[in-house]
């Protein structure tokens, strides 16, 4: 594991499951922790006062104006950033079939929050991301996607057409920034959240059809998070971390 002391991680929508996982693990990799949510406010202080030197951040995401902000009160606080992981993510549940219900405004609010909000975060990082990078060690930005952005699947059109849209972006960057900043990212299927423990339905469908037979943990995403940030070579990545269901 490369050293990452005095190197700072941002991760959006930080304060519970996928993203909490992932901030915890970087924790753990030597990272100053810089913690996000946009409403879980004291839930995000808590966090970061049990991480030594961590902060937190609110900022309501859905609005591109908040975001400069976000991004200089981070390294106002720890005069750099080495780690962008854009986790916030918002979705709903539509019937692929129901086409009216997935309406223009239900179009906008999704991809206000999943597709604008991390290319706008990403434009305003770049900067501080350049000047934390060296020829030996870039700096590094991972999307959370989905699988729904790689497969025709997904809670609804507007929300998998969106992570396919965060897809492409991620390869486009990767091409654009590199060698100083490397851009991948991780589609998840499954994941076994507060959220989605109701989804009967589709833990059954994981634990009938994946070759893993289980839905994935957030530590399982966090893994896979971290092997990609330690990489100093992998770039323009999409990695399906959906426990082997796409081959079903």
């Amino acid at each position: 594991m490369p050293n990452n002391i005095n190197r700072v991680a941002l991760v959006t929508g930080s304060t519970s499951g996928i993203g909490a996982a992932i901030a915890k693990r970087l924790a753990t990799d030597g990272f100053t922790l810089a913690f996000h949510s946009n409403s879980s406010v004291e839930e995000g202080r808590a966090l970061a006062a049990t991480i030594k030197g961590a902060s937190y951040h609110q900022s309501d995401l859905s609005d591109s104006d908040n975001i400069p902000g976000l991004i200089e009160a981070v390294i106002e606080r720890h005069g750099r950033l080495d780690v962008l992981v854009n986790n916030a993510g918002i979705s709903e549940i539509i019937p692929h079939s129901a086409l009216k219900e997935a309406t223009p405004d239900i179009w906008r609010k999704l991809n206000d929050v999943n597709v604008i909000a991390p290319w706008v975060l990403i434009g305003e990082a770049e900067t501080s991301l350049r000047e934390s990078a060296s020829t030996e060690r870039p700096s590094c930005v991972i999307n959370i996607s989905s699988h729904a952005g790689v497969r025709p699947k997904g809670a609804s059109i507007p929300y998998a057409a969106g992570k396919a849209a965060l897809n492409h972006m991620t390869k486009l960057l990767a091409a654009s920034l590199g060698p100083t900043i490397r851009v991948n990212a991780v589609a998840p299927g499954l994941v076994d959240t507060p959220m989605t423990r109701s989804w009967t339905w589709a833990h059954e469908l994981w634990e009938s059809k994946s070759p893993m037979a289980r839905a994935a943990s957030p530590e399982d995403i966090a893994d896979v998070v971290s092997m990609l940030i330690s990489s100093d070579y992998l770039t323009g990545e999409i990695i399906m971390v959906d426990g082997g269901l796409n081959l079903t």
